[in-house]
Parts: C-alpha cells; structure tokens; sequence
C-alpha cells in the first residue's frame, strides 16, 4: 500500500523506489541482451562492459571467427549476474542467435535466397555464417553435381536457403544446391528465348585446348563455348590463332541444349567459306597437279594449292589390286597428276584419283588378252588357293593351283611357282565387270590322261618308287610328273605303313584304276604278288613230273621187308603143323 505524506502525495514502496533505480542506471537482467564493450581479451576469455556491477565475462572461443579487440562493440546475451566466483557470465552466440532468429525463421519460410560466409570445413560439410551465426552446409547440398574439393569453398561468400531449423538445439542447415537449382530453372526459362541461328555478342572468359568459352549478352551465368572446329574454316592448332581472352565477338547460335544449360557457338559460319571457291575451282572430273605432303597406311595426301589439300585413298591409287603399301607407288614431295573425284565443301575434302590420271587398262582387257589366248605374266603373290599372275601393270590374274598341272597335285602354289617368275599362261575366262581373269598353265599342253590309261591300263604291273608315307597308305612316283596311290589295304606288308615302308623303297605294283580326275593312278601290292603266285603255280603245273629214286627205293624195300615177314610166317606155321 503507497503511504501518504503531509501534502497528501503518494510515497513510492521500496520496491517501486529500487526499480526506478535500476532503470536510470541501466542494469543489466538474465536472459536479456545488451550491447556492450569490450575491455579486455585475454588467452581464454573476452571481458565486457554491459553496465553491471562486474564486466561481463565470455570464453574466447566464441570470437574465433571474428578479429577482436578491446574498445569494440558487441552485442551479448546476459546468462549469470552472479555467476562462478561472483563473475557475470555472457554470451555472444546466444545473443547473435537470438537476435537474427526472426530473420532465419522468415527466410526458412518464405524460401529466400540469403548471403552466407563459409568459416570452415567440418566433417560431413561446411559451416557458414548467415545472419551473423553459423549454420551447417551439407556437403551434400554444396552443388548439384560432385565437388572434388570442399575446402576450396572456405573463405568464400556464397548464397545459400534456409532448408531446416531448430530453435531449441540452435540448429540451422542451409543448402547451397537448392539456389544453384532455382537459379537454373530461371536460366532453363530464360533459353528459350534463344533460337538455333541468331546472331549474338559476346565475351570470351577463357580458353582451353579444345575452344573458347563465352559469356552471352543477356544469358549471363549461362555455359557457351565456340569448340575450335568452328573458329575457323582453315585447320588451327589452338583457339588462340583466332581469338583471345576478353574478345567481343558476334557469333551464330548452332545449338543450345536445354537440359543441360549449354550454348554452342559458331565464330566461323558468320564468314565466308573459303571451300566454296575451291568446288567452283577443282570440278569433279578435272585434272590437277599436286606435291605428296604425307604418307600414311590408307593413302596419301597432296597440296594442291597452300591451304588446300586432298586425299588419295590407296583403293585409288592403281587399276587392279591395291599396293600394300602407298610408299610402293609414291614419296613425300613427288609431283604427281590426279583427277578431282569429289568435293565436301562442308568437311573440306577433296577425294583425288591417281589411276584415274592414266587410261583404265581393263577397257580394253577382252581385246588384248581374248579367251584362249597364250601370254606370259609374272607371279605377284600367293594365296592358299593359287597364285596371283600379273599380266601388265593394272592387270592381274588367277591361277587356281588345280590349273598348274594336268598330273601332279600340288597342295600349295608355292610348290610348284616363286614370286618374281615369269610364266607362260591361257586365258581361260574373263569376268570384265568383276575384274576376274582365270588363268591356266596345264592348258597350255594336251591332257595326257588318254594316253596314259592307254600305256598303263588296269592289270599292268610296274616298279614305283616310294615318296611319301603315311597311315593311310603309300604315295609313289610312277613316271616324271606322275604319281600313284597305294592304299594301306593293298599293301602286302600288314600292320602300319609308316614302320614297314619309308621313303625311296622301290615297290612291285598292279594298276588298279588310273583316275585322272585326282591327277594319280590307284595300286596295289597285294594284288602283284597274288597273280605272282598264280603265274608260279600255273607254271608249275604245266611243268612235266620228275621221278623221285629215293623215294622209288625207299617204297620197293618196304614192300621186299613185308614180303620176307610173310615168308617167315608161313615157314613158321608149316613147322607147328609137322610137329603136330
């Protein structure tokens, strides 16, 4: 209850009176926040003027991210007046906290983009100062795609979005990711305004090995780049040939890529192509003159003017088969005369012929070398089937290896020829749309089977000497350039040929069939020696017989002694019957 005094005026309580106190001299509460100054940093602990009857006391640890020193202002926030040892105990995080919580709430919920500092790497992510307190950045939410290196980001001022809070345990998270997101979106928007083929300007920002990287007027913030193909019309080693840093350019938009937030930028479609000049100058058809500037395994490739260059694929570099290598025909720096085949003004290409500079010998081929006709040719190469004969240069033939000989069997071509031989050889057919020209050395001479089946018919017996041996039987040598077959079965020796027979051993043979179609004749051993010994036989008993004494003597004495044993018997019985 107020008491009253002699004027009848109120008097205040001593409470009221205390109150009043405290406000005119400003003390400091719990749990409020004052601005204060700082007047003493030590080692451990910040000591701040707030007012009250001893300077406020806060650990140092809660200034680690800010430089300070004694005279400064802070804001803090009052936990103990009569905390340990009588101190006041304050603090700077809870005051920051406090004081920007409103600001973080409202950005949280309206989805702002806010300004944030990175103060340093921790695991899991980075912290950044927004708002004056420190918030957690996921390393997560840093980008939208992989960051190699997080603790590039330290240091950094970057935007980032409230994406979670929690008042009681002060916890913040933010996301960088989320603004680079959004930011994209916007940008994804702003593409379509821009159309493949319009022109722009722009800044070169950097270049690399591959092209020039740009800033486009009004798409700022947007990745472009003019890739070094499109430059220059003219090959270029390096972007820098044509542009440098900082260049303002007018350029032709060729693609823009919307997913992925790319522009391609084209300097040299806003220029004329100098390759139109050259279709109008090397026509399809013409023919030019060019130095061999280099050789490689396809072709090689000719400068016919400085600047322009064409190609001479190795398919066209003679008539007839390819050489195995360009080398074979041409040198660096030789001259040499082509025809223009085709002009890609786009892919600045010239496709040159030189076999085409020269008439195209298989014109004329059925003329020179009609079927039936005798030639000679040299052998080029060999396959597993025949040999390859070269008639004239851009002109080749096929020799099968069934067409060397009309009597021996080859199994390779390169038993019989050499590379580097000349031959005579028949044309035998020609194919002019394919190329083909069959060839034959057999048919320069009559087939002599005929004959052959003449002069040794089945039944004649004959001496062959051993050539080769196998399991299966015994190859002989009938005749020069003649060979025959024993088979195993027809062997008088049983049991393996290959450990009864061996090579230069002279057999007794019987021709069983002469078979001209596999070039040999089929005999038999077995059957020699059976009529052998039917001859011996037949000989024999046509032979008159012989008288044999002993045998004679030997018959007569054996009759004389059952004659004489007779005798005595009979003597023998006519004496018993005297007695009796």
């Amino acid at each position: 209850m107020e008491s009253k005094n002699v004027n009848n005026v109120p008097q205040k309580s001593d409470d009221d009176l205390l109150k009043l106190i405290n406000e005119s001299l400003n003390i400091p509460k719990e749990g409020t926040i004052k601005k204060g100054v700082v007047v003493k940093v030590t080692p451990q602990e910040v000591y701040v003027d707030i007012g009250s009857k001893s300077e406020g006391v806060a650990s140092i640890t809660e200034f680690k991210d800010v430089q300070i020193q004694p005279g400064d202002e802070v804001f803090v926030y009052v936990d103990s007046l009569d905390g340990p040892d009588g101190r006041t105990i304050v603090s700077k995080h809870k005051a920051d906290f406090i004081m920007a919580w409103d600001k973080i709430k409202d950005a949280y919920q309206n989805n702002q983009t806010v300004e944030g500092k990175v103060q340093r790497q921790v695991k899991g992510g980075l912290m950044v100062e927004v708002f004056g307190v420190s918030a957690f950045l996921p390393g997560s939410q840093i980008d939208v795609k992989k960051v190699r290196s997080i603790s590039s980001f330290v240091g950094k001022d970057i935007k980032v979005k409230v994406i979670k809070i929690n008042r009681a345990r002060k916890n913040i998270v933010v996301s960088r990711k989320e603004v680079i997101e959004e930011e994209r979106e916007k940008l994804r928007e702003k593409l379509f305004e821009l159309k493949e083929g319009q022109i722009v300007k722009c800044r070169v920002t950097s270049i690399q090995d591959f092209g020039a990287f740009c800033e486009v007027e009004g798409f700022e913030g947007i990745d472009a780049m003019i890739p070094i193909s499109e430059l220059s019309w003219t090959r270029i080693q390096h972007p820098e040939e044509v542009v440098k840093q900082d260049d303002e350019l007018e350029v032709k938009v060729i693609d823009v890529d919307q997913k992925e937030l790319k522009i391609t930028l084209s300097l040299k479609q806003l220029m004329p192509h100098p390759w139109e000049k050259v279709k109008e100058k090397y026509p399809i058809g013409s023919k030019v003159k060019g130095i061999v500037k280099k050789i490689v395994e396809y072709g090689f490739f000719v400068e016919l003017e400085p600047g322009i260059e064409g190609l001479v694929h190795i398919s066209e570099m003679k008539w007839g088969n390819p050489p195995a290598h360009p080398s074979e025909l041409v040198n660096e720096g030789d001259k040499v005369e082509l025809v223009v085949l085709n002009v890609e003004v786009e892919k600045q290409r010239i496709s040159l012929g030189m076999k085409q500079a020269k008439p195209d010998p298989w014109s004329v081929v059925d003329e020179k070398y009609p079927v039936g006709s005798i030639t000679k040719g040299t052998v080029k190469d060999f396959t597993d089937y025949g040999a390859i004969i070269e008639l004239e240069e851009g002109i080749e033939g096929f020799l099968h290896v069934g067409d060397i000989s009309w009597t021996q069997r080859f199994k390779s071509p390169k038993e019989a020829l050499r590379l580097g031989q000349k031959t005579k050889v028949k044309i035998l057919n020609i194919d002019k749309k394919d190329r083909y020209i069959e060839l034959g050395i057999k048919q320069l001479y009559p087939n002599p089977w005929e004959d052959i089946m003449k002069k040794i018919p089945a039944g004649t017996d004959l001496q062959a000497t051993v050539k080769e041996v196998s399991q299966r039987g015994v190859l002989v040598q009938v005749d020069e350039g003649l060979e025959g077959y024993v088979p195993a079965s027809q062997l008088h020796k049983k049991g393996d040929p290959r450990e009864n027979y061996k090579e230069g051993d002279v057999l007794n043979l019987r021709v069983l069939k002469v078979e001209p179609h596999r070039k040999r004749v089929l005999l038999s051993e077995k059957e020699f020696y059976r009529a052998q010994e039917k001859v011996d036989v037949e000989k024999y008993r046509s032979q008159p017989a012989k008288i044999n004494l002993g045998e004679i003597l030997k018959t007569e004495i054996e009759k004389l002694r059952e004659l004489r044993e007779g005798t005595e018997e009979e003597e023998n019985q006519t004496s018993e019957e005297d007695k009796e």
